[in-house]
């Protein structure tokens, strides 16, 4: 996964994926632009980042923190509460696999959409702390928009939801959360992260016309259910963190 935990996948070779060139979407066409200084989307982003710099120290900027950690392990478990399963790369390898090689197909996008608005994050220009501050100068030369992060969170959560429809509604709010701790940290502005949600919408919606890709939901489906028959469940104290966190968004 990336070199650097609050930028997501930058591999040092390209990786195929389920799309083809035919079929990858691209979102500079079907997302919006970015607010614009002096707009009221641009003072609502200001004031999400402002008001959001006091949570600094608190147990959710700590949730943030951990949530800024894209490495395959660390995002299936910041899943496992949702999902009432104790979700990693040991436990369910196809899963793991699964959701890599999504990420490696939507990162082209991504990217691409990113380089197209170049948008300056939050911070830049300014000393208001972040919670991935030994990641400041690096995520300072990288376009806020949209958010990556929230991109594979939303997908991720998507894909889960998908595979285990009786928790679809606790994976889905982790999912939303999963993108808010975009804004808590100080990296993204409000507007990045709601156009993470809608490119990973997006991009799973256009992966679901891959036969490759259904075919490894089809066997991460089987996995988790072999799974579910012997795991434990998740720890309560890391499950009411998150709780707490979707009863207080900053949205």
């Amino acid at each position: 996964m990336p070199a650097h935990a609050a930028d997501p996948l930058e591999p040092a070779t390209p990786e195929p994926g389920y799309f083809t060139p035919a079929t990858q979407p691209d979102a500079t066409a079907y997302l919006p632009p970015p607010p614009q200084p002096g707009t009221v989307r641009q003072a609502n982003d200001d004031q999400a980042f402002t008001a959001t710099r006091a949570l600094r120290g608190s147990p959710r900027w700590a949730l943030a923190t951990a949530d800024a950690n894209l490495h395959e392990n660390a995002l299936l478990h910041s899943f496992s509460c949702a999902a009432g399963l104790p979700l990693s790369t040991t436990n369910a390898p196809g899963l793991s696999a699964l959701i890599h090689k999504m990420d490696v197909s939507e990162i082209a996008d991504m990217r691409k959409s990113k380089a197209y608005w170049h948008r300056p994050r939050p911070f830049v220009g300014n000393s208001q702390p972040i919670c991935t501050e030994k990641d400041r100068a690096h995520l300072a030369t990288s376009g806020a928009y949209p958010s990556g992060h929230t991109m594979l969170g939303w997908s991720t959560a998507l894909v889960l939801a998908e595979l285990l429809p009786e928790r679809a509604t606790q994976i889905l709010q982790r999912g939303r959360v999963f993108g808010e701790s975009r804004i808590i940290c100080g990296v993204h502005w409000e507007s990045d992260v709601q156009a993470g949600y809608m490119l990973g919408s997006a991009e799973i919606a256009a992966l679901h016309g891959s036969p490759a890709f259904r075919t490894d939901m089809d066997a991460a489906r089987t996995e988790l259910a072999a799974l579910h028959s012997k795991a434990p469940k998740a720890a309560a104290r890391s499950c009411a963190r998150e709780h707490e966190a979707a009863e207080h968004s900053p949205l």
